[in-house]
């Protein structure tokens, strides 16, 4: 079985990447397609060792495994993770992002959303970064975009930066964290004509639960016609 592989990035911390990734897993049980999210490095954890994010990925996932599998690197305090991974004296190590992509595209899934931490520069030592790991797997990327003010620039920024890292940008999501942002779609129009790769979907705030599951669904299926 071949594994459709993505990274999911986002313009920033709290952009949505979760909640779309969520949103997506669900669209592809409502297709009957086998899809897997995981998050490889998360910083935040409750007493149990746990993240938030990652357990979402866990729940959602069309195929049941444990924890550690899903989110492979984790630590306790919800800061920058190279900084978490500096006071826990525990290095992020490539071999260990490594061994676990290696292990989830051994999975019988057809969909793998892998995703990310914070931002797309997110670093990872002092001279490494999450992009570099993702570019030098060639993971094709999507990105959400969390539409406030100032998410042109943040927007822009990303896409360059993925496009410098050699890395095929997919597709994006508009995901519309502020309510009172203003001039929405016409900020959406502006992206559409900036950005040189499909938009997936405007997934608006706090979506109804009928909208949120066609939502979803259409989501999962523009994502499927997509050529990694």
């Amino acid at each position: 079985m071949t594994i459709k592989r993505c990274f999911i990035t986002a313009t920033d911390t709290d952009a949505g990447k979760t909640y779309i990734s969520t949103m997506l897993l669900q669209g592809f049980k409502a297709l009957d397609t086998a899809a897997l999210g995981v998050k490889p490095i998360a910083a935040g954890a409750d007493e149990q060792g746990y993240n938030s994010d990652a357990l979402l990925l866990q729940q959602h996932s069309g195929i049941a495994l444990p924890y550690s599998a899903v989110n492979p690197i984790c630590y306790q305090a919800p800061v920058a993770p190279h900084l978490a991974a500096a006071n826990e004296q525990r290095p992020i190590d490539d071999a260990q992002l490594d061994a676990a992509l290696a292990q989830w595209q051994k999975l019988p899934v057809q969909q793998l959303l892998i995703e990310g931490a914070g931002g797309w520069l997110l670093p990872i030592s002092n001279q490494r970064y999450l992009a570099d790991w993702v570019a030098d797997k060639q993971l094709p990327v999507i990105l959400i975009v969390g539409m406030k003010l100032g998410c042109l620039n943040h927007a822009m920024l990303t896409v360059r930066e993925i496009e410098r890292s050699g890395c095929k940008l997919l597709g994006w999501v508009a995901n519309c964290i502020d309510p009172d942002m203003a001039l929405p779609e016409q900020n959406i129009a502006d992206l559409r004509q900036r950005i040189n790769a499909p938009c997936l979907g405007v997934v608006p705030f706090a979506p109804k639960p009928a909208q949120y599951q066609q939502l979803a669904t259409e989501l999962a299926t523009r994502l499927l016609s997509l050529r990694g």
